[in-house]
């Protein structure tokens, strides 16, 4: 119980800004880190779903969401949002499979990663805000766990596209770990079809739908995945909980 504790702390440290203790570092750990994604989901959504709910009580929709949302943002120090960012601008600018590489390696933003990003955090909080505040907190919880497995599909079934260096350590994922990431959002889709019905349900295919052209739009021109691809992933994985939720009700 130790060892997961610890390496479930280690998922949270890769995956948000939250303070953790310490805990050994290990590339076996690393890997194993994969299998709880979407319960670091769980804790970030957690978080916007309470700021939402109780912004609610004393603000308007409009502004509790944005400060849901905003907690968020903080929570993770946006590592998702950017590599969605940096995804759209290499895939937007570059002509070559190595000139959108160069693009994604470096930290300016440019056009596509801005207008990408406004467009779906402005998508998040319309769609949020017309669920109202109780729905929304659920969504956003649901939708944050489901949406952290995106990645680890990913790098449980495709390649990596950069090369190997000095620094460089290849994602990873056993088998186990992927079911084990698997179960847990296939158990966040059942509460969010036991709280919206058919809705739940139709968000999270729409969310798979989203993940499914995404990688193949990054896989079309890298041959693999890079970071900034992940963090695409969960982005439009969890846009397509709330798309699906929204369009059905």
């Amino acid at each position: 119980m130790k060892r997961e504790l610890q390496v479930f702390a280690l998922a949270v440290q890769f995956m948000t800004r939250l303070p953790m203790p310490e805990v050994p570092f290990s590339a076996e750990r690393q890997t194993e880190a994969g299998k709880y994604y979407p319960l670091v989901g769980l804790v970030v959504g957690c978080i916007g779903a309470l700021v939402l709910w109780s912004a609610s009580l004393v603000l308007p929709v409009a502004v509790a969401v944005i400060l849901a949302v905003a907690a968020c943002l903080l929570a993770t120090g946006a590592l998702h949002e950017d590599g969605l960012a940096d995804m759209a601008d290499g895939l937007g600018g570059g002509a070559t499979r190595e000139r959108a590489m160069d693009i994604m390696r470096d930290s300016a933003i440019g056009a596509f990663g801005v207008l990408t990003l406004v467009i779906v955090l402005a998508l998040k909080v319309a769609l949020l805000i017309d669920l109202g505040p109780s729905d929304a907190a659920l969504a956003m919880i649901a939708a944050h766990v489901m949406s952290r497995y995106a990645p680890v599909w990913a790098i449980y079934t495709q390649t990596y596209a950069r090369s190997a260096g000095a620094k460089f350590t290849a994602p990873e994922m056993t088998g186990r770990g992927h079911v084990i990431a698997l179960i847990t959002a296939a158990s966040a889709l059942g509460l969010l079809c036991l709280a919206f019905g058919l809705a739940g349900l139709i968000g999270g295919l729409v969310a798979g739908g989203l993940v499914w052209v995404t990688s193949r739009l990054y896989l079309r021109k890298l041959n693999g995945f890079t970071g900034d691809c992940l963090g695409a992933l969960q982005q439009m994985a969890e846009l397509g909980v709330y798309l699906g939720v929204v369009a059905w009700l």
